[in-house]
């Protein structure tokens, strides 16, 4: 009993050191409160040659944003040197990644392939609605040719018109479509441009549904190529209806009746680019005199789905200009680019906690605590790249933090890159939690230590 008494006092001031070593750390902890790791940290992907790592550096000048990939395209130099077409895109549908671009973002009329947007807002609608009839109007009635040849007062079912619109192109279907659904094609258009947004295309406005050359006070009907690529994507890997719209795209030949069975109409596909290259997978062709030929395309073969969009690719005689260019394009994506897995081997640097507490070492006041990446279970771990292309790993994670952390809390961010864009994305979370060492702990351990 009688060194209890210096045993408190050792107590006591092993307490006050605790203290004060968890000032220090808190101090510190504080300096560094806004310090971040921020690394753009080469990881998977490093099959760059030193001259080709040098030159993509050069090129996209170290930039991460939607521009840098269409400047960065020359690097290789075996992408298509020429096409006819006068703006054109080459996207990886899986990531929507432009690997390869001409006048990407130069605002062009698009022609029919805008019932590429017609048609998916249609489908969308009928998952609600799906036995929609429409009566037609004097407008869709005497929409110039392509045309079914419809009539005032005839009526059709919704679903059959797709077939309509979207393998013979007829524009009075595209009308019909649209007014059966909004009411008016002024309404139409106003749900075709909010879903354009929606979808994250910049430089669109659609004004008709079918893509007749117009003009209203928000400017004329168009597009650019890399956002009509978008559209497509949207069409064929997105909506909760891609499947029907690549049944519907599909469909060879598709014959209907008005829905008071007085006529019967047959509609052929008209995109050769279905039977031109294995894996076609969907697709729409557009012309008017101000758009010239149009087009845009899915392939999908080995895992890979790429998507063409190519706007004022000729004007007659060259109608097969396009067939050209989307032959050639898809070549080379299937020729230079396959799938690589993102590196799962990427260090996490731990964490420092102040004022946490650890029962096995309960004297230490600044604890380090391991950090996990939070992969989704069925998250596909691989990236479309091709030789000479660098993926890129961001870290954005606080080095320092302040008790308490729960277990899986979100503390930071890995973020992937490939050529300015953003390909994959991750939590990162601490794995243990940490409790405060407040005064109560402190007032514990004092008796703790004591009853010892």
């Amino acid at each position: 009993m009688k060194r209890r008494p210096h045993k408190i006092v050792s107590v006591v001031l092993l307490v006050v050191l605790i203290a004060g070593m968890g000032m220090a750390c808190r101090i510190q902890s504080l300096e560094s409160r806004n310090k971040r790791w921020t690394e753009n940290t080469e990881t998977a992907g490093k099959i760059l040659t030193e001259s080709g790592k040098k030159e993509a550096q050069k090129q996209t000048n170290g930039t991460e944003n939607d521009d840098a990939a269409q400047n960065a395209k020359r690097v290789f130099g075996d992408e298509p040197a020429e096409l006819y077409a006068r703006s054109a895109v080459l996207m990886d549908a899986d990531s929507g990644r432009v690997l390869f671009g001409k006048d990407t973002d130069v605002v062009r009329p698009m022609a029919s392939t805008t019932k590429i947007m017609t048609c998916i807002l249609a489908l969308e609608y009928l998952r609600e609605h799906p036995d929609q009839t429409i009566e037609v109007s004097d407008q869709a009635a005497s929409q110039p040719k392509v045309h079914l040849g419809m009539q005032k007062g005839e009526v059709f079912y919704i679903k059959d018109l797709l077939y309509s619109l979207m393998l013979e192109s007829h524009n009075d279907s595209a009308v019909a479509v649209a007014e059966g659904i909004a009411g008016s094609v002024e309404e139409f258009a106003k749900e075709m441009n909010a879903k354009a947004a929606e979808i994250g295309c910049k430089n669109t406005h659609f004004i008709t549904p079918n893509g007749l050359d117009a003009e209203d006070e928000g400017g004329v009907h168009s597009t650019t190529a890399e956002d009509l690529a978008k559209i497509m994507r949207y069409c064929i890997m997105t909506s909760g209806e891609k499947e029907t719209f690549l049944e519907v795209t599909r469909t060879k030949e598709y014959q209907f009746q008005d829905a008071d069975r007085k006529r019967t109409f047959s509609c052929h596909n008209h995109n050769a680019f279905l039977d031109m290259m294995d894996g076609a997978l969907s697709g729409k062709t557009g012309f008017t005199a101000e758009a010239g030929y149009c087009y845009v395309g899915s392939l999908r073969r080995d895992e890979r789905t790429f998507i063409v969009a190519l706007l004022a690719c000729g004007w007659p005689d060259n109608k097969g200009y396009k067939w050209k260019d989307t032959r050639r394009l898809m070549e080379y994506g299937l020729e230079h680019y396959q799938y690589r897995d993102i590196d799962k081997k990427m260090q996490i640097p731990e964490i420092k906690v102040a004022g946490g507490v650890d029962d096995k070492k309960p004297y230490q006041y600044c604890l380090n605590v391991p950090v996990k990446i939070e992969r989704p279970a069925e998250e596909n771990s691989k990236i479309l790249m091709r030789d000479g292309e660098e993926l890129r790993a961001k870290l954005e994670l606080a080095k320092y933090w302040n008790a308490p952390l729960k277990k899986g809390e979100k503390i930071g961010m890995l973020t992937y890159y490939l050529d300015g864009y953003k390909v994959a994305e991750y939590e990162l979370k601490n794995e243990k939690a940490v409790a405060k060492r407040d005064f109560s702990w402190c007032i514990f351990w004092i008796i703790k230590s004591v009853m010892l």
